[in-house]
């Protein structure tokens, strides 16, 4: 096997954060771009003699490519194994089983996530510790500081590796071992769930419908809901795998995955409903012309975790992330257990569940998750609500708004605007922080402001400190407004406002969100000046 040592120039503009770097796809086709950044990658972290790299990604345009450059700079970077996925395939929750299950030192994903796939549109790659989840920052800013100066990487000769059949192809003193990509995660879920009693749940006039929305989680889907459970198979929408995801925005939320919304808002709709992302780790739940937020989403899991096997002994904490509603916080209270607030992000969730801390935790952007992994986990909620389903023999519906009775109601939304000109939205949060002197005590309408700030949060388990995590304006009677630019698009900002109103009487307040909450709605444009500072006249997605 002959090693390449290809001389090169970093050209990074981006730090990679937990979801990596991401780009279009025609950024990652220059020539050494994807190279220099996975050398970047092997220059910061230390490889053992006998080391296995875990590889795959969510099936994306690109990704084919992109392994097999992979494999042989991991040859040539002294990684004695690939742990590949058939055909490149491995969800990343299922990726974060593969690397802790086969204790291998960490894993390579090949996802955008949620974002749009094929030429013309986005491509990603992030790095896994040992742990199964997220680099923490110590490693990802050595990786852009590493990319900011690297001169050469390091490749080996190999010819390409047959990827799509199940084996071991082994060379001189290195082995690419390909897996099946569903096995290990669906035999995890098996010990898990009480996978006989969602059985009888499906024997029964149970109707669901499961939207792959063209992404990685299709051959899951089949192998745990047909195979396994014995689903039928008209269960399931759009489960086989497109590079580009059948031209669609595999984001499992309202608008974007409108084929489920509209088959469980149509007469004679399915019971219950379920979607997940490009690759597998975010979640959408339904019922019957039913919307679940994915914060009372947690809540109810949380609430009603004794009813699935894995967790019956009970739960060491719960965590969410800041955005997120506070509605697991009372279900925390209430089992008399821990409830973290942490900045987004899943490494912060890895942490605790590291140190036994909380045994599970979400965040509103649709990522649900316990300690069976390190990552946020689509299919895991999904089983979580059938198995919730099949012990109290009672609708989605009629769950949630028995939650509601007993502990009151969080009403929450989120509203994203996508896209926006860099300056703009950076221009909208220097204007709300240039108000924090003068907004409490303020009243706007029916609310009183309390007091305002920058979000920040002490690690308690490793320390680290992470600032500059979400502008809080905190109102007297418990509400609240959240303004966030998120990092995961990959063309302008996302700018997120996060509207969050405590009602202990359900009855007082309208079901519809939107319609409860339309005063603070009003209250956050005033407060941002939004609309005259970006242009936009409404949000690109309402949650």
């Amino acid at each position: 096997m002959h090693v390449l040592v290809n001389k090169t120039q970093p050209f990074f503009d981006q730090k990679p954060g937990t979801s990596g770097l991401r780009k279009k796809v025609k950024v990652f086709q220059q020539p050494h771009y994807l190279e220099n950044f996975v050398q970047s990658i092997f220059d910061s972290v230390d490889i053992p003699d006998g080391a296995t790299l875990t590889l795959g990604g969510d099936g994306r345009f690109y990704n084919r490519v992109a392994i097999q450059t992979i494999i042989k700079m991991a040859a040539a970077n002294g990684f004695a194994r690939v742990l590949v996925g058939q055909s490149g395939i491995l969800s990343t929750p299922a990726a974060s089983h593969i690397i802790r299950k086969y204790k291998t030192l960490g894993g390579i994903i090949l996802s955008a996530s949620h974002n749009p796939a094929g030429p013309n549109e986005d491509f990603g790659i992030k790095y896994n510790t040992a742990n199964g989840g997220p680099a923490p920052e110590k490693i990802t800013e050595a990786i852009f500081a590493r990319s900011k100066t690297i001169s050469q990487y390091n490749i080996s000769s190999l010819a390409d590796v047959d990827i799509d059949t199940i084996g071991e192809i082994s060379f001189d003193g290195f082995a690419v071992q390909v897996i099946n990509p569903v096995t290990d995660y669906a035999d995890l879920m098996a010990q898990l769930f009480d996978f006989n009693a969602i059985k009888t749940l499906f024997k029964s006039s149970f109707s669901m419908k499961f939207d792959a929305m063209h992404a990685v989680t299709g051959p899951y889907a089949k192998e745990v809901f047909i195979n396994r459970l014995g689903a039928s198979e008209n269960c399931l929408m759009n489960c086989e795998v497109s590079e580009t995801f059948g031209g669609g925005h595999p984001d499992p939320n309202l608008t974007y995955a409108h084929e489920l919304v509209e088959e469980l808002y149509k007469a004679n709709a399915p019971d219950f409903g379920a979607a997940s992302d490009g690759d597998g780790d975010r979640n959408m739940i339904l019922g019957k012309k039913f919307f679940v937020t994915p914060s009372d989403s947690l809540a109810i899991i949380a609430a009603n975790a004794n009813l699935i096997p894995a967790y019956g002994l009970g739960l060491a904490g719960v965590a969410r992330s800041m955005p997120t509603s506070g509605a697991v916080d009372r279900v925390a209270k209430k089992l008399n257990i821990p409830c973290y607030e942490t900045p987004t992000g899943w490494k912060f969730f890895g942490n605790l569940m590291d140190a036994n801390k909380v045994t599970l935790c979400g965040e509103e952007s649709f990522g649900t998750g316990s300690n069976h992994v390190r990552e946020k986990d689509g299919l895991w909620a999904v089983l979580c609500w059938l198995n919730i389903i099949a012990a109290k023999q009672m609708s989605v519906e009629a769950i949630v708004k028995a939650h509601w009775a007993e502990y009151g109601r969080n009403v929450y939304s989120r509203h994203d605007y996508e896209a926006i000109p860099t300056e703009a939205a950076n221009g909208v949060m220097a204007h709300i922080k240039a108000q924090f002197g003068t907004l409490p005590n303020q009243v706007l309408g029916k609310y009183t402001v309390s007091t305002c700030d920058d979000f920040s949060y002490t690690d308690p388990i490793d320390g680290s400190v992470s600032t500059g995590q979400g502008i809080r304006i905190l109102f007297t009677c418990g509400s609240r407004i959240v303004f966030r630019l998120s990092g995961t698009g990959t063309e302008g900002a996302t700018l997120r406002i996060y509207l969050e109103a405590f009602e202990p009487n359900i009855a007082h307040h309208h079901l519809d969100a939107q319609v409860a909450l339309r005063e603070m709605i009003q209250i956050a444009l005033e407060i941002s000046e939004l609309k005259q500072r970006t242009g936009r006249e409404k949000p690109t997605v309402i949650t």
